[in-house]
């Protein structure tokens, strides 16, 4: 029997998410004026193109190796502890190397890298599994649009004001101010009386529980991934698409700077400030609006809402790279935030109706695959914009997206009408034990209601 907590319950579960949200935007603007901060300082220490590219390279790969364990990780352990020690590890790191002696801080460089890839992917992966835990099923969409304006505003202040940080205090307050949002996202979020799971994990058949995770290896954890996505292949089928996006969004974070330096040779920057900050306008309208349209509705936004988003983003990123007129490219720009914003939230929220002892191991699988996605895309585009202009390679892999969107799309049209002719009722998207199995139809439409945080707590960021 689901239990739920009262109305008064509720709110307060939101009134404490919303603190959650506040030291999450805080650590993002961290991660964001340190992601600008070490790049440069690893190329004022070494002086070399090559060394700082294998830092940002290092990183990455981390992040993509993190997210093959991090659903075996959040899934056996307390996910609340996993982000408070994620967040107090990164804030020492970042002391570790204001403190080191200059000669060191070369090779210390190697092994920030490594522990800011892996923190941040165990801290996204135990945050987005475990919000349904913490608001209730029925506030996820909510939820999900707080921390993604919370994010978009902390991008914007954390690009915008890296330069004037860099410039006028130095590396050393950079590095200060971005360990300081860390310990006040980790002591934020350790005072809050909050729950990250359902109940304590258990052994399953794919080896969820506490044994059979210490047991798992890198390959064991995604087989068990797949193992919980084979019963729901259109969450597959959205990671897969999640990870064909992320080429899209490498394409475009290349090829602005090369794009900026054609239109305004004399100052690039201007031009990516302007297309970013507009973008984050986009993006923080579309999930204010989508926390008002889910505080008054009970239904959830589905996989088809998902796909069309995509499609938007992707046609409006390729219309900016076509150099539009001022007015129609600022359209375009707001457009491209709008559509991008609503996409992570859908993504996210949908993912999210897995059931707590598989949602870990689903949101791993799909860090692994986003971060597969931008990493690989990076490099391949880098590599393609030597030969091709930015506006090709653009158009190939957001094109790209796009083509799987729209056959995405018709698999999804053609089997509601199957089902439309077989009349399956559509059931409620599961919350604990096995994945809901499929009708001969096809995989079932998740229409979410109101359920409320539950009251167990077995206490298992940014």
């Amino acid at each position: 029997m689901r239990v739920t907590k009262s109305a008064n319950g509720a709110s307060r579960a939101m009134r404490h998410f919303r603190f959650l949200a506040v030291g999450n935007a805080v650590s993002s603007y961290g991660s964001y004026l340190n992601m600008v901060a070490l790049n440069l300082f690893a190329y004022h220490l070494t002086g070399s193109a090559l060394q700082t590219g294998l830092f940002m390279a290092l990183r990455l790969g981390a992040s993509f190796l993190t997210g093959l364990l991090a659903g075996s990780a959040v899934s056996r352990l307390d996910r609340k502890r996993v982000m408070v020690t994620a967040d107090s590890t990164q804030a020492a790191a970042m002391v570790v190397l204001v403190l080191a002696p200059v000669a060191t801080q070369s090779t210390l460089l190697y092994g920030i890298a490594t522990i800011t890839g892996v923190c941040a992917t165990l801290s996204s992966v135990a945050l987005r599994s475990s919000i349904p835990e913490i608001v209730g099923a029925d506030q996820r969409v909510r939820a999900n649009a707080l921390l993604v304006t919370g994010r978009s505003l902390a991008m914007v202040a954390g690009f915008a004001s890296a330069g004037l940080v860099i410039a006028t205090l130095g590396y050393t307050a950079a590095f200060i101010i971005n360990a300081v949002t860390f310990v006040f996202a980790a002591l934020n979020l350790a005072r809050l009386p909050i729950s990250t799971r359902r109940h304590a994990a258990t052994p399953t058949d794919g080896g969820a529980g506490e044994a059979g995770a210490k047991r798992e290896s890198l390959l064991g954890a995604q087989l068990t991934a797949l193992r919980f996505l084979k019963a729901a292949p259109i969450l597959l089928a959205m990671i897969g698409l999640r990870a064909i996006d992320g080429f899209g969004s490498a394409s475009h974070n290349v090829g602005l700077p090369v794009l900026s330096s054609t239109i305004d040779p004399g100052n690039p920057a201007a031009f990516m400030s302007q297309f970013w900050t507009v973008w984050a306008i986009g993006s923080i309208l579309a999930q204010r609006a989508v926390a008002w349209w889910a505080k008054r509705s009970d239904r959830s936004i589905n996989e088809r809402a998902f796909a069309v988003g995509a499609i938007v983003m992707s046609l409006a990123f390729i219309l900016a790279f076509t150099t539009p007129p001022l007015l129609f490219g600022i359209l375009v720009a707001l457009l491209a935030g709008i559509a991008d914003g609503f996409t992570e939230i859908a993504y996210t929220s949908r993912l999210q109706t897995a059931p707590d002892e598989q949602r870990g191991y689903v949101f791993g699988f799909s860090a692994m695959a986003e971060n597969f996605g931008f990493g690989g895309g990076m490099v391949l585009c880098a590599a393609l914009m030597e030969r091709m202009s930015p506006l090709a390679v653009v158009a190939i892999f957001h094109g790209l997206a796009i083509v799987l969107a729209l056959a995405f799309l018709a698999v999804l049209v053609l089997r509601r009408r199957g089902r439309g002719t077989e009349g399956p009722t559509e059931p409620e998207p599961a919350t604990t034990g096995a994945p809901v199995p499929e009708p001969a139809g096809g995989v079932p439409e998740v229409v979410n209601r109101p359920t409320g945080p539950t009251t167990e707590r077995s206490e298992a960021g940014t």
